[in-house]
């Protein structure tokens, strides 16, 4: 019997040898693992879970020693006895490295956590390390980004040609541009003191400005006049936006303010010429209509004052209507000349000589002593191809309405100027009379507009010189304000001599 179990007994004890041995050796291992990284939870787990397993090992080769030993001995009622208590120890064992195992599910989860808050933790590390390293140099480049951008805009707010101004909600001006102290004609320490409405010509306008900005956050292209230091008007083209700002700052508007004075004196010139166009064909009509009958009336008349003694009262009443027909047909000349658009009969003159030429005359036939007359002539501007005739016609009608603006007293300012860019010529005939009131300005040349009383004027002079100087291929206007007198600007071009000889020639054969 023990030569049939001895193999059996072989196996089961040299069995239990080696799992004691190479428990002991996985425990060995999975502690030097765990030595060498101690942080490593896994290395930990393995090597209690070995050591349990160690434990496992002995206690289990252990008993099928001593089981194969009392059985050899005939002493098997002894194993009886053991047995339970070597099984006890074996599943106390195994229950051991179930615990390990279910804690170590918990703790792997613990761990897992850790360790993405440590890679976490390390790249906060990484970068606060290269903020640190190269901290200098993004402050360098952020600084420079900084600069350029506040350049760039700094740059289109100060080249700007516009206005570009930022007010307070109450209008008081915070910063404006180069070109809105120009505009304004201020000095930039001088306008930063006073408000925006102060420059309104109209206070009720900024009041709607300031509601509409308010309830909308916005205001666009509203059309305001300005009124500039030097108290000369200008129309203006405003846009506005309301700037909330950060919370300890006070909210700001930020104005764009376009000048379209000259759009709105080129719109009123159109206009101007349209309506002219319009009452130059109607004049040409009725004066011819008229011019007839007058110069029947006027012969007849004529006829019969033949007859008449000089002392009769028939002849004074005759010679009455005589003297009336005489200046109706003055007038429908006025009206032929006003409607006519043939070309100007051109001759090389001098400007300043014909100004003076027309002067002399009013001073012949005047008393204008106590007024006094500036001179201001250019001595660089060229002779020039002119309508003498009708040019002098047209001094002769604006320096007659100074006399009759000033009286007999003030100061009569005459200009010239040459622009050679330009190749135009500028005169400027200003006075120091009454001005020209600002509801008027824009029918001052409308043809029977006048403000003088009635039977001294026609309202046809400043009419006729219109159309001289545009059928010239030039330009005038008009500034004035009341009390501070008028200054009427007319603007000729400069023509070469030889286009200005072709000119006269073809004029010549077409005559």
């Amino acid at each position: 019997m023990i030569a049939s179990s001895l193999p059996i007994w072989v196996v089961d004890v040299l069995g239990s040898i080696c799992m004691i041995v190479l428990a002991f050796m996985c425990m060995r291992l999975a502690n030097l693992l765990r030595r060498r990284d101690r942080n490593n939870i896994v290395w930990t787990y393995l090597f209690w879970v070995c050591t349990a397993l160690a434990v496992f090992a002995v206690s289990r080769s252990a008993g099928h020693i001593l089981k194969q030993l009392l059985i050899i001995t005939g002493d098997a009622a002894t194993w009886n006895r053991v047995r339970p208590y070597s099984g006890a120890v074996n599943t106390f064992t195994f229950v051991v490295v179930a615990s390990f195992t279910l804690f170590f599910e918990r703790t792997w989860n613990i761990y897992q956590q850790i360790t993405n808050d440590k890679q976490d933790l390390q790249t906060a590390k990484d970068k606060l390390l290269y903020l640190n390293q190269n901290l200098e140099n993004l402050v360098s480049e952020r600084t420079a980004e900084l600069a350029l951008s506040e350049h760039k805009y700094r740059r289109i707010f100060e080249v700007s040609r516009d206005l570009i101004l930022v007010a307070g909600k109450d209008g008081r001006i915070v910063d404006i541009n180069p070109s809105g102290s120009e505009m304004l004609r201020v000095e930039d320490t001088e306008v930063q003191s006073r408000y925006l409405q102060s420059f309104f010509l109209e206070q009720s306008e900024w009041q709607s400005i300031a509601d509409a900005i308010e309830s909308k956050g916005f205001v666009a292209n509203a059309e305001i006049d300005l009124k500039r230091s030097d108290g000369r008007r200008i129309r203006t083209l405003l846009s506005g936006s309301l700037d909330r700002g950060f919370p300890d700052k006070e909210d700001t508007i930020h104005f764009l303010i376009k000048d379209i004075e000259q759009r709105r004196l080129a719109e009123e010139q159109i206009a101007q010429a349209d309506k002219l166009a319009s009452i130059g064909q109607l004049s040409a009509g009725i004066a011819h209509e008229i011019n007839n009958p007058l110069g029947i009336i006027l012969g007849f008349t004529q006829l019969l004052i033949r007859h008449e003694d000089p002392q009769s009262e028939k002849y004074q009443d005759l010679k009455t209507i005589e003297k009336h027909v005489r200046n109706c047909k003055t007038i429908v000349e006025d009206l032929l000349n006003f409607a006519r658009t043939s070309s100007p009969d051109e001759n090389l003159i001098r400007i300043d000589t014909a100004l003076d030429d027309v002067l002399k005359f009013i001073h012949q036939h005047g008393d204008h002593d106590r007024i006094e007359v500036v001179k201001n002539y250019d001595p660089e501007v060229p002779q020039m191809f002119l309508d003498e005739k009708k040019i002098k016609q047209v001094f002769m009608n604006l320096l007659l309405n100074a006399r009759h603006a000033m009286g007999n007293e003030g100061r009569l300012s005459l200009c010239t100027e040459y622009n050679p860019e330009g190749r135009q010529v500028i005169i400027k005939i200003a006075d120091s009379g009454y001005g020209i009131e600002k509801r008027n300005l824009s029918r001052i040349f409308d043809p029977f507009f006048t403000t003088k009383p009635t039977g001294e004027g026609t309202g046809l002079g400043l009419s006729v010189s219109y159309g001289i100087i545009k059928n010239h291929g030039g330009d005038i206007t008009v500034d004035s304000e009341v009390g501070r007198g008028a200054t009427f600007t007319i603007i000729l071009p400069v023509v070469s001599p030889e286009k200005g000889r072709h000119h006269a020639e073809k004029h010549t054969d077409r005559r």
